[in-house]
């Protein structure tokens, strides 16, 4: 049974028989890639520049966001008594301990040590896929010119300005909450972050750096801000798209596999710089994060942090360092019973006294000193107790009915 090869009529080998009809479909692929960073990269400066991108029908939503997206995670407030159910984007992007080990704890220090705002890089990952769709779709025009192929060069134009009618639809700038009345007394603004995994991150700050990381929403301003005006937009550049695919499935062979050629390696490239940690397209310079450690922390991890087996000793060691509790039930931290109230007022008692380490773990970096202290033990010892006092009370209540 003879196989089909790619042959003309004549029986030789022939290119012009190679169909590539499928090759617009490639144009619309990747949209995940896409909106892993497109707030962000919405945010450069870069984004008015014509190019090549994968799924641009991915940025032509009926409505934008009105905010950034929240990671999960409780954060409260040690003294304030502000107490958030998620995350600020902006708060886990200058200082982010999601991967932390589970019952583990990190402390850090956080300053604003200057008044420059916090934007997008301006050399970074996505800058690099941005050129690369720039200078692909600058080849592709000299392709199309080169064989003379009129439907390829509608194509071309049509799908690279489209990423310009989008960075006009999307482009945004980022303005962080600050506090107007600055008279009167402010307490401080540390914060205890809990992850879902049961480890803690510990942020001592100012309040205002708090309320701009942390407590107050962040503020997208839109170039375009008129509604309506954006959903025309979208209109015109989905009816560009179309355009676009319909022109590239009419091609040449020769540029429809430039064509093939080019969306593979973008989409590719999306899809790595979707995988690379978010925090590495944005510039936040302008806060200063330092380290801090415990006297049982692990200096070969990143972060330092101190590692624990179960959360109640992980617990124990936030409020050795925090110095109070009252967070400890707003967060949600522990169940309100007699057991764990009792546990938290000897937990504070013992902590209340601790202080840095004469000798820290490195030099020149804080070290808060872990008293030994079996907060586990401590605490299994309350619930027995309490567990005997419920069996009483209802066996007297038995008796007496």
């Amino acid at each position: 049974m003879p196989l089909h090869w790619l042959q003309n009529e004549l029986g030789e080998s022939s290119l012009n028989e190679l169909q590539l009809d499928i090759v617009g479909f490639l144009a619309i692929l990747g949209e995940g890639s896409v909106l892993a960073n497109a707030q962000v990269s919405t945010l450069s400066k870069w984004i008015f520049l014509p190019r090549l991108i994968p799924a641009p029908q991915a940025m032509m939503r009926p409505t934008r966001p009105i905010k950034l997206e929240p990671v999960p995670g409780r954060v409260t407030g040690v003294f304030s008594g502000n107490d958030r159910d998620s995350i600020n984007h902006i708060g886990n992007i200058v200082c982010d301990a999601s991967s932390l080990p589970a019952h583990s704890v990190r402390v850090v220090s956080i300053k604003r040590t200057s008044t420059n705002p916090l934007k997008a890089k301006t050399l970074a990952p996505l800058t690099v896929v941005l050129f690369l769709g720039f200078f692909l779709s600058a080849i592709l025009l000299a392709v199309s010119i080169w064989h003379d192929d009129g439907m390829s060069i509608v194509a071309v134009v049509l799908l690279s300005l489209l990423s310009s009618l989008i960075g006009w639809g999307n482009k945004w700038t980022l303005e962080l909450p600050k506090r107007k009345v600055k008279k009167g007394y402010v307490p401080r603004g540390d914060v205890v972050i809990r992850y879902p995994k049961g480890s803690f991150l510990i942020v001592r700050c100012e309040e205002d750096v708090a309320r701009e990381l942390y407590f107050a929403p962040e503020t997208i301003k839109y170039l375009l801000q008129h509604g309506p005006a954006y959903r025309i937009l979208s209109l015109v550049g989905t009816m560009m798209l179309m355009g676009g695919v319909i022109c590239l499935a009419n091609a040449q062979i020769i540029p429809q596999i430039a064509w093939a050629g080019s969306y593979m390696l973008l989409g590719s490239s999306y899809w790595i710089v979707a995988a690379l940690p978010g925090k590495l397209h944005w510039d936040h310079s302008c806060y200063t994060v330092e380290n801090e450690c415990l006297s049982d922390s692990d200096m070969d991890v990143k972060g330092w942090p101190s590692e624990n087996d179960t959360f109640t000793k992980a617990l124990w060691t936030a409020i050795v360092v925090v110095k109070s509790t009252d967070w400890v039930l707003k967060s949600n931290a522990c169940p309100d019973t007699e057991a764990w109230r009792d546990w938290l007022n000897a937990a504070r008692a013992v902590a209340k006294d601790v202080r840095l380490a004469e000798r820290p773990k490195k030099e020149g970096v804080k070290t808060w000193e872990v008293p030994d202290w079996d907060a586990q033990s401590h605490l299994a010892t309350l619930l027995n107790e309490q567990a005997e006092k419920d069996e009483r009370s209802m066996g007297g209540g038995i008796e007496e009915v």
